[in-house]
């Protein structure tokens, strides 16, 4: 995939995963661009391991889902990290 194709495709997926989490207010479009490319590699990397799936293969649905799926993990892990702990 171009680099055209990893910010659509980032874009789209952390913009799904955003909605999920519901995060979508918080983070704008630079936001989502950036979480769905990371949430590809953290994916991919996931189903590799678990899996021993090639995780995010091109513009097609399953690298979606895995695309998705490490976007949710990661904006989970970032509301853990950054969440406001009340002593």
């Amino acid at each position: 995939m171009g680099i055209l194709s990893w910010i659509i495709f980032g874009a789209i997926a952390g913009w799904l995963a955003s909605l999920i989490v519901k995060t979508n207010d918080e983070q704008g479009a630079l936001g989502n661009i950036v979480v769905g490319i990371l949430g590809a590699v953290v994916g991919g990397f996931l189903a590799g391991v678990l899996f021993k799936s090639p995780g995010v293969t091109g513009f097609n649905f399953s690298s979606f889902v895995v695309a998705i799926a490490g976007a949710v993990i990661l904006l989970i892990v970032k509301r853990a990290i950054t969440s406001k702990k009340s002593v």
